[in-house]
């Protein structure tokens, strides 16, 4: 079973930098997309970066210039590197991601990491 590992979250002073990583872990044959959510308390989930297989990238308005999404078509993986961080950026940050199984090619699957804290104070 395709599972999405996600690393890199923490406690950051403001101005500071962290940076995701998402792995996946199972028998991926393609990946459409990947995608950084984050959702803060009492706040809906929302999406902050995407990235697809072809290497389009989007940011919502309120990291662009700060946050940077790549991704590693050979390992599966994406990277949130995020910089200039402010206390607002605070939330559970959650990877997403679009793929096919090799047991079956004709479904796209969606999948969730469990969530990694990000947490920005002084």
């Amino acid at each position: 079973q395709v599972q999405l590992v996600e690393s890199g979250g923490g406690l950051v002073q403001p101005g500071g930098s962290l940076r995701l990583s998402c792995s996946t872990s199972g028998s991926i044959f393609r990946l459409n997309n990947m995608d950084w959510f984050r959702q803060a308390p009492g706040k809906q989930r929302e999406l902050v970066s995407s990235i697809t297989s072809g290497g389009s990238t989007t940011y919502a308005d309120s990291v662009k210039g700060r946050f940077t999404i790549s991704g590693d078509n050979a390992k599966n993986t994406v990277y949130l590197q995020m910089n200039s961080l402010k206390p607002e950026d605070t939330a559970v940050y959650y990877c997403h991601a679009v793929y096919q199984v090799v047991t079956n090619q004709k479904s796209w699957v969606s999948n969730w990491g469990q969530g990694t804290q990000v947490t920005v104070s002084s």
